[in-house]
């Protein structure tokens, strides 16, 4: 039997695009690999991405918005962040475990601004399907980074 991958997605308030990320890797590659999430902070889960990945047939209602200290006894294969604030104030992580910067637009920031719910949905839709494509393609797009 081999051995799952065990990936942590790291962002800010581990409230909306590591949760996505969580969500789509466990749906795509629950195979292959182990998913986690986790963050920096606790914002709590934002109901605006449970709603978008619902739609997409991906059920994370009952994730739980996670700090980083929670998984310090979990030895991770590899840690993408997904925010340049969890880039930049990324812990160490001790073992093997390989760092990765992929970052993703912030939904919420860029829902401020909209007009209509339904514009603001738009934002969260489009960044569920870049991380959809991203988590797709793993490992072979962690492998190369």
């Amino acid at each position: 039997m081999i051995k799952k991958l065990k990936i942590l997605f790291l962002c800010t308030g581990n409230s909306c695009r590591s949760q996505m990320a969580e969500g789509w890797c466990r749906h795509l590659k629950g195979d292959i690999i182990d998913a986690y999430s986790a963050g920096i902070e606790t914002h709590g889960l934002n109901p605006n991405a449970v709603k978008v990945m619902a739609e997409a047939g991906v059920d994370i209602s009952c994730h739980r918005s996670k700090h980083v200290d929670e998984l310090k006894d979990v030895k991770f294969d590899y840690v993408v962040t997904v925010c340049g604030h969890a880039n930049e104030n990324c812990p160490f992580f001790p073992g093997k475990a390989k760092v990765v910067h992929v970052g993703f637009d912030d939904p919420p920031k860029l829902a401020k601004s909209a007009k209509t719910e339904e514009e603001a949905l738009g934002h969260y839709r489009r960044v569920r399907d870049e991380i959809r494509n991203f988590v797709a393609k793993i490992p072979d797009n962690l492998i190369n980074k």
